[in-house]
């Protein structure tokens, strides 16, 4: 009796990377208006806002998370320091913030940021950036 042939396997579109992102892009995306509007109406504007500011965060933080592994661990924790401090930055610009204070605060999220995730990268890799055995 033949053995039966290999049928291929096609890449089956999963959900398992996108719960966290979507979660976070969702909350981001429903607190940015909400700081923009002041306590007035909601506007068309501002739901426009909303949902970019939803979408950018969760792509950014999707491609973070799926292929971050390929950088090494201090551009990819400069890389979370970045994208975090950006984030805080923007939405307190939102709440008519100066430029300068926004960019400080962004920076000094950013930086907290960077360190915190370069300690964890580096806790938890061997020298050769796979993850730790234990």
């Amino acid at each position: 009796m033949a053995a039966h042939a290999a049928v291929p396997v096609g890449r089956q579109f999963s959900t398992h990377g996108w719960g966290v992102p979507v979660t976070l892009g969702v909350l981001y995306g429903l607190w940015a208006p909400t700081i923009a509007r002041d306590g007035g109406p909601l506007t068309l504007g501002q739901l426009w806002l909303g949902l970019i500011s939803a979408i950018v965060l969760a792509a950014g933080i999707h491609l973070l998370r799926r292929h971050g592994h390929v950088l090494p661990r201090e551009v990819r924790a400069a890389a979370w320091g970045a994208f975090s401090g950006i984030a805080v930055g923007f939405l307190f610009s939102l709440s008519d913030a100066s430029i300068l204070s926004s960019s400080g605060l962004g920076m000094a999220f950013g930086a907290v940021t960077a360190a915190a995730a370069y300690y964890l990268f580096y806790t938890h890799e061997d020298a050769a950036g796979r993850p730790a055995p234990y």
